[in-house]
């Protein structure tokens, strides 16, 4: 594809498949590009009717061939959140806040911070989730390490399991050495997905039975 710069015309390959501000699948459109050096900055817009939010994509020279190559980056457009079931917003709203926190992070490839947002995140949810399971013990639970909160108060089997392992990694995202390498963000990411699930899955067996008792 051919483009106008302010040096002229170049040939650049690649274009980005989703818009960075409604977050679409899309074919953009060029406008113009600037270069600066061996890197090209190329303007251009979102088709979609709804949005057609303009926005910067960034290619480099390929030195075998003289064409401008999508670097897989564009500018930064709207920051999108995560959506939780009512059943995790109403066992645990300050969970969604911390981890919406920290997938904004996360967006801006802060990812050497978020991965301790996302381990308060997973320590509210738990403490929370534990409490609403043992009202009477909620001033020793909130004062406990969050390893011994899974051991003491979740009693479901696959929960805790899973939190475990969600804490094992989040504490590395904390510390100097990692203890468990080869797991990173995306590990933990998928264990805290996985006791949102069993916790979701338990919350609504309860509620079957109470509506259905036997």
């Amino acid at each position: 594809m051919n483009l106008n710069t302010n040096t002229g015309q170049v040939s650049i390959t690649g274009l980005p498949d989703k818009c960075p501000f409604c977050h679409k699948s899309i074919r953009p459109n060029p406008l113009f590009g600037y270069k600066n050096g061996r890197d090209l900055d190329v303007l251009m817009y979102c088709p979609d009717s709804t949005c057609e939010s303009a926005f910067i994509a960034y290619y480099y020279l390929n030195s075998n061939n003289g064409v401008y190559s999508f670097f897989d980056k564009v500018s930064q457009g709207k920051l999108i959140g995560r959506d939780f079931t009512n059943t995790i917003s109403e066992i645990s709203p300050m969970f969604v806040e911390i981890y919406n926190q920290s997938y904004t992070a996360e967006q801006q490839n802060l990812t050497e911070i978020c991965g301790v947002g996302y381990r308060k995140a997973l320590e509210f949810l738990i403490k929370d989730y534990s409490i609403l399971n043992h009202p009477s013990e909620k001033e020793k639970i909130e004062k406990k390490l969050l390893g011994a909160c899974i051991n003491d108060y979740v009693t479901d089997s696959r929960i805790k399991s899973v939190a475990k392992r969600a804490v094992w990694i989040g504490n590395d995202e904390t510390h100097y050495i990692r203890k468990w390498e080869g797991k990173n963000l995306s590990d933990l990411k998928k264990l805290i997905d996985l006791t949102l699930h069993w916790v979701e899955m338990e919350k609504l067996t309860e509620s079957f039975e109470t509506e259905m008792p036997d």
